[in-house]
């Protein structure tokens, strides 16, 4: 009988499929591919391949037991791997579902302070079973509680962050009994070894001075050194704590929004070139060329009334949003605007559309932080590095 050898990203295969909407079969190809994985921690685990025998081996393989694990798709039946001692705990099922923790914890919060609907009773017995217990949500908590927290506090001086984008969203919390507005603070960084990284975040009350200059000064004193670039929409509250927290740190505004910002006062009807050299300002790659850019469709509009007000908009931040083109051209495009963090916003955004109206700030952090945590660890595991910014060795 031939035997076939093939290598494939486990991890990789594991984060499709649990994203995608399973049936029968392929949720036999998840059981499949998650009882490969646990085999494999047990291999690492031991030290020592089945049928091997080495000196160093940590403990003796001692068969599996049955253990239904529930996914946000369904339930499926896995086979664990265990070891004579016991000691071997596969972690799987805590890496694989602490945003998924987050999540059923947060509804089962709602449950409990009796603000949920029978649609959210309904998701919370799909994740979790027929039924949920005190045990199960303090256990959660216990889990989840010390490692999020232990991530927003942790030292930022591994590594040294030359570039640096902020924002914030905003979410629904029942706070004394009403229900406020929040703002998610969020930090991202790419290092001089080209990976990205979620700095810090921080729920707190709306955007102010203070509010940006308290999240600032507590990425300072974990570890973050003056960056060389902040990129951010324009906040003024955010532009003056930068100002005061980072003073010669020039500020990127972000392209994005400030195109957007000029684009909505421009006439719908006969705007077309118009719109189309106003776009062309932001793709060039130096100071000189983007002011030859603006003075091109400054001439083009000066005769158009409508224009007005996008004239006077893009005049008033015009500075601001081409600060990155000082930067190295291939660098360029990932600092003019907040478009990486933007994504990892609409991930946040898709989970917390589940639950709504988070029960209390605490379950805010908790799922928020869960996963920001996650999308932290991808960056480090999938090996991606921005290229542009790795730092030339001497």
């Amino acid at each position: 009988m031939t035997q076939l050898n093939f290598t494939v990203d486990m991890k990789k295969i594991l984060e499709d499929i649990s994203g995608s909407n399973l049936n029968e079969m392929t949720k036999g190809l998840l059981t499949l591919v998650l009882n490969q994985v646990m085999q494999e921690e047990r291999d690492e685990y031991m030290g020592i391949g089945s049928y091997e025998r080495n000196s160093s081996r940590k403990d003796y393989r001692n068969g599996s037991y049955r253990r239904g694990f529930t996914t946000l798709v369904g339930k499926i039946e896995l086979e664990v791997p265990r070891t004579r001692s016991g000691e071997f705990s596969p972690q799987v099922f805590e890496k694989w579902q602490r945003k998924d923790q987050a999540l059923v914890l947060s509804l089962i919060e709602m449950v409990v302070s009796g603000v949920s609907t029978r649609k959210v009773t309904k998701i919370v017995e799909e994740l979790v079973g027929e039924s949920v217990s005190k045990s199960f949500v303090s256990n959660v908590m216990k889990r989840l509680n010390p490692e999020i927290q232990d991530f927003a506090e942790r030292s930022l001086t591994h590594n040294i962050f030359k570039y640096v984008s902020v924002d914030a969203m905003y979410i629904k919390v029942r706070e004394n009994h009403r229900i406020v507005s929040k703002a998610v603070y969020i930090a991202l960084g790419i290092g001089v070894d080209g990976h990205r990284e979620v700095l810090g975040f921080k729920v707190d009350d709306a955007e102010s001075k203070n509010h940006w200059g308290h999240f600032l000064r507590d990425l300072k004193n974990r570890g973050l050194t003056q960056p060389e670039l902040i990129t951010s929409d324009s906040h003024q509250g955010l532009k003056q704590a930068i100002q005061e927290e980072f003073p010669g740190t020039p500020w990127q505004r972000c392209t994005v929004h400030f195109l957007r910002n000029i684009t909505n006062v421009m006439p719908k009807k006969g705007s077309t070139v118009a719109r189309q050299l106003l776009r062309e300002i932001f793709h060039t790659t130096t100071p000189q060329h983007a002011r030859e850019a603006k003075e091109k469709f400054l001439d083009f509009v000066s005769e158009d009334p409508r224009f007005n007000h996008a004239v006077e908009i893009l005049e008033s931040g015009f500075d601001d949003a081409i600060q990155c083109l000082m930067c190295p051209a291939a660098r360029q495009k990932f600092l003019k605007s907040t478009n990486a963090l933007e994504r990892l916003n609409s991930e946040l955004r898709r989970r917390e559309r589940v639950v709504r109206v988070f029960p209390n700030i605490e379950s805010a952090f908790r799922l928020i932080g869960a996963l920001l945590l996650d999308a932290n660890e991808a960056y480090k595991e999938t090996n991606r590095k921005v290229s542009a910014f790795v730092e030339a060795k001497e």
